[in-house]
């Protein structure tokens, strides 16, 4: 019998769960926002060059952003429908502006991918810019889109 108890993100039921900023845990003054792009079990999931260049752009842009120092973690999910961002003493509300203008700094972004060589990335060769870009456009206009003031799951 496993004894082991199911971790937070496991407990919600992912067939409700449609793109958008969720808030997904948490932790004393550490708060981990769900970036949802995709549909969990829809069929489209990000390939792992699109996400290993996002998470290169967006951790760059957020770590370098007004909410620097707030910034804990930002990397994919591993079922490839997202990424996580974590912050500390932060709200969803407050942290939401930020997402929008990280994502707007990449999809509009003319200069070089960051981290792209083989000095700085341990697969370097797996990066690229026009990726990002599109993915991140992508995930901007649904958000705007949607214009979204709530962030749990299921709202």
């Amino acid at each position: 019998m496993d004894t082991q108890n199911q971790i937070v993100s496991f407990q919600v039921d992912h067939d409700f769960i449609t793109p958008g900023v969720y808030v997904s845990r948490v932790d004393g003054d550490i708060l981990t926002l769900d970036l949802r792009t995709r549909t969990p079990n829809g069929g489209e999931y990000m390939d792992n060059l699109t996400m290993h260049s996002v998470e290169h752009m967006f951790a760059t842009v957020i770590r370098n952003s007004p909410i620097k120092d707030r910034v804990v973690y930002f990397g994919p999910m591993g079922c490839q429908t997202g990424f996580y961002l974590c912050v500390r003493g932060l709200t969803a509300s407050e942290t939401y502006p930020h997402i929008v203008a990280a994502l707007e700094q990449i999809a509009y972004r003319e200069s070089a991918m960051y981290g792209a060589t083989r000095k700085e990335c341990g697969n370097y060769q797996n990066l690229d810019l026009a990726a990002a870009k599109t993915e991140c456009e992508r995930y901007l206009t649904m958000l705007q889109t949607k214009n979204q003031t709530k962030f749990e799951y299921g709202e």
